[in-house]
């Protein structure tokens, strides 16, 4: 019986023979090489798929045996078969030495971009956490907020696009990934904001792969994305009644949240700061407390901005100082029941909401919930002051101050660093100009709470005896 024998057509494309485009786009049912017999040591390798690789073998002297060296993916548009050939020729007039260096160094960079999204992660995330000398002398995390990034990068790309090779990612990928979290098909309830987080660690991610010296990738796939819908900005100011009721709550003894976490919480209606920033408070920040003149020096590494801040301090601001330190040797004036250090970053926030089981139970009811108030943030009584600042006539400009944002005169325009600095005296000018904001909102605040004046002055003398 005779043997089968195979198709012409199929052994001469397992040999030599005139590279063709149409070949390339040929179908095949296994994978399949077509050596070029025009130019000797190209050939195409064309997978079930369709997809025709040219790739090049040659002789590495060095080593004494043959390797071969990818040249590109066939495209009747981009990278033709005279493409390819062309790409031959110039590789063999530089010479065998330089040709073999030339592959090393492809090699090399293949490599580097063989890394998963999952590898790029954790490298950036160790590159983020490095220990750097900040302008303040001190040793802090190159970027001081990574575990943030760290989290959105774990929680949301790992996931989906951990195993993918991070130069095959593409924006379709990126796009497609923002639209199920806006969806909620990935990661949770549907959250516009969390499709933002995910974008933004994405776009740090791959612009610091594509860097010089890494090239992990060649460009970011974070480009031409779909626009988010804007997100609403939060509005909530506690009216006069909800102010007097959450500060007169506050001091209730039946409450399940720490004493300290409560007055954190009106240091923060009574001063305009952030949380971070108020909560690390320590004793030797706290300057002139006895004097005319209080104020509490923030360190640049508790600021959004990262720059100190010298916030002038009211006497309710005084008085809550001074029942947080009462009785107690700690050096933080906001300090953990658990020791000397300063509060959870959260906590002041989770005492407003309280605490739940994983059945959604109640756990510790919050203090909106125990007082009857509507459900408002740490930052709700930041805004809260500065809103009852304006609405009594203070300037813009000098709550501004208050709240560490971009300085600016009352048209809006923004002041001249350098004039600042050096001819006027901004240091002075602006503690001054905080101090009558601050002071005018304690009388304010004094006011809606229904304390009067000489009341407050007799508790600052119990206190201070």
């Amino acid at each position: 019986m005779a043997k089968p024998t195979t198709p012409a057509r199929l052994r001469t494309r397992r040999g030599s023979v005139i590279l063709t485009d149409r070949l390339c786009e040929t179908r095949v049912a296994r994978r399949t090489k077509i050596y070029d017999r025009k130019c000797p040591g190209l050939y195409v390798s064309i997978t079930t798929a369709g997809v025709a690789t040219f790739c090049f073998k040659f002789t590495d002297r060095t080593i004494g045996r043959q390797r071969t060296a990818w040249l590109g993916i066939h495209n009747r548009e981009t990278f033709t078969v005279e493409h390819a050939r062309s790409a031959v020729y110039a590789l063999k007039a530089r010479g065998g030495e330089a040709l073999a260096e030339t592959f090393r160094e492809r090699k090399a960079q293949q490599a580097k971009r063989g890394k998963t999204v999952d590898e790029i992660i954790e490298e950036r995330i160790e590159w983020m956490e490095t220990p750097v000398r900040k302008p303040d002398g001190e040793m802090r995390p190159r970027i001081e907020s990574w575990a943030q990034y760290a989290s959105h990068m774990r929680r949301f790309l790992s996931p989906r696009l951990g195993k993918k090779l991070a130069s095959e990612v593409t924006k379709n990928d990126i796009a497609t990934l923002s639209n199920d979290i806006v969806a909620g098909r990935h990661g949770g309830k549907p959250s516009v904001s969390n499709a933002r987080h995910m974008r933004r660690a994405a776009s740090g991610l791959f612009n610091w792969a594509a860097e010089a010296g890494r090239e992990y990738v060649t460009t970011s796939p974070c480009v031409n994305l779909p626009k988010l819908d804007d997100e609403h900005p939060r509005s909530r100011v506690l009216s006069e009644q909800e102010i007097r009721t959450f500060w007169h709550g506050l001091d209730r003894d039946d409450m399940p949240w720490d004493r300290r976490t409560r007055l954190a919480l009106k240091f923060e209606l009574v001063t305009m700061l952030r949380s971070a920033e108020l909560l690390g408070a320590h004793r030797d920040e706290l300057v002139d407390l006895d004097g005319d003149s209080p104020r509490f020096d923030v360190p640049l590494k508790r600021v959004k901005k990262r720059r100190v801040i010298r916030q002038p301090l009211s006497d309710l601001a005084v008085r809550i100082i001074r029942e947080a330190l009462r009785g107690s040797n700690k050096q933080h004036v906001f300090a953990s029941p658990l020791g000397d250090q300063p509060m959870h970053r959260k906590v002041m926030a989770t005492a407003l909401r309280g605490t739940k089981y994983k059945d959604g139970r109640v756990k510790t009811p919050g203090i909106c919930a125990l007082l009857g108030l509507k459900p408002f943030t740490p930052h709700d009584l930041r805004r809260t002051a500065a809103s009852w600042a304006r609405g009594i006539g203070q300037p813009l400009s000098k709550i501004a101050l208050c709240l560490d944002h971009r300085v600016t005169t009352e048209d809006g325009i923004k002041l001249p660093p350098v004039t600042g600095r050096h001819y006027i005296h901004a240091e002075d000018r602006e503690m001054k100009e905080k101090r009558e904001v601050l002071r005018a909102w304690a009388t304010e605040l004094r006011r809606i709470i229904g304390e009067a004046p000489g009341k407050q002055a007799d508790t600052d003398l119990r206190l201070a005896a």
